[in-house]
């Protein structure tokens, strides 16, 4: 099931000029500062990566995932054995379902009429054919949800791709493109997504024998990408790694007031010849151990839910890395479907219905994030659950 090609840079534009991809999505208009209109059809779309649902989907879903990249058929297939352990089922996919259940709740219980649709870039529902069904049910404008709170090409940039392309898939009818789009801003301070993540970093300390909690070193992960991709993130670039530290330094505090922590990086892909961020979770954790260090927690602050690269590269390898280390290690859940990560969801998408300037991840800059194309990545482009190949 091969994912759909589309041009989404009009003719005579580079992808880094204006129009930027919020505006063009917007149907032309910058993000507004007013509040929705009245009687304007809307919905709330959970747009994610996407993962295979049993054995057979898992080459063809790869091949989706790092399609025009030159990765060998050998590497693709070594990678898939992740997945076959798992059944070839990615918990991607169950994992945004249930999101989906807790937000229609949500938003029922705080009276918000809004339906919540679901579509992804790699696999079904592909966002092509959801924003297909958007049109059919009439909807005119969609809020969209990325399962990634950061800026980056990855966790942002390519969310606004998406939904272009979903856009630019459309047939010519009464209405080019479907119904208008913008992204929801980034997520990473929120306060439930923090609460969320303080929680499990507390019930994972709390895993501990006593004598140790409170001198486990903490270890917050994330996806590693490229320095090339890493140093254009934001308007100003560096956006990537300042968001996670500041949304790690508000977690540890919520659990543990100025307690230390340390910032690495899982899951590269991607040749060796390309750099990337460093240090990796297994190299420091072999750091941590010659220094002398009995115990770890590490908590995946880069990643939203406890998909595949989660389970397999921290709870699988780092975990390993940790025991072969004499390193007692312990890992902390993501936010899931944590109440307080939900109502942060609805207060976001209340957020911009209500008004006010569009924040950073809604109104991006047209070369915001943007990677030129002989700077991105080999390998795969990272995202929520980019498999390491």
């Amino acid at each position: 099931m091969p994912r759909a090609t589309v041009d989404i840079t009009p003719p005579g534009q580079r992808p880094d000029e204006e129009p930027s991809l919020a505006v063009r999505n917007n149907g032309g208009l910058a993000p507004s500062a007013d509040a929705a209109p009245a009687g304007r059809r809307e919905a709330l779309l959970v747009l994610s990566f996407g993962g295979p649902e049993g054995h057979a989907d898992v080459l063809p879903f790869l091949e989706n995932v790092t399609r025009g990249r030159g990765i060998p058929r050998e590497r693709l297939e070594e990678v898939a054995e992740h997945y076959h352990h798992f059944g070839g089922v990615s918990p991607i996919n169950e994992q945004n379902k249930a999101l989906i259940a807790a937000l229609e709740a949500e938003l029922a219980t705080a009276g918000v009429d809004l339906p919540v649709y679901w579509g992804n870039r790699n696999w079904a529902p592909y966002v092509e054919d959801t924003w297909r069904q958007l049109a059919a049910d009439g909807i005119e404008h969609v809020y969209v949800f990325p399962t990634s709170a950061y800026a980056s090409f990855s966790g942002c940039r390519q969310y606004h791709e998406d939904v272009a392309r979903a856009r630019a898939a459309m047939p010519d009818a009464t209405r080019p493109g479907g119904p208008t789009a913008e992204k929801l801003p980034h997520y990473f301070d929120t306060p439930g997504f923090v609460r969320a993540n303080a929680d499990a970093l507390a019930a994972a300390l709390a895993s501990l024998p006593d004598d140790l909690r409170e001198t486990a070193r903490l270890v917050a992960t994330a996806h590693s990408i490229p320095n090339a991709m890493a140093g254009v993130a934001g308007p100003g670039g560096g956006a990537y790694e300042a968001e996670l530290q500041a949304a790690a330094r508000l977690v540890v505090d919520a659990v543990a007031p100025g307690r230390a922590f340390d910032l690495v990086w899982q899951s590269r892909s991607g040749p060796p010849s390309v750099p990337w961020l460093e240090p990796d979770i297994n190299d420091h954790l072999r750091t941590l151990a010659k220094h002398g260090e009995t115990a770890v927690v590490v908590f995946p602050i880069g990643f939203v839910s406890d998909h595949l690269e989660v389970i397999w590269d921290l709870d699988n390898e780092a975990e390993q890395t940790a025991a072969e280390q004499g390193l007692v290690f312990a890992r902390a859940g993501t936010a899931g479907t944590h109440p307080a990560f939900v109502t942060a969801i609805r207060e976001l998408l209340q957020e911009r219905r209500s008004g006010g300037t569009p924040r950073l991840g809604t109104n991006c800059p047209a070369d915001c994030c943007f990677v030129h194309t002989h700077g991105r990545p080999t390998g795969v482009h990272p995202g929520p659950e980019a498999s390491r190949t």
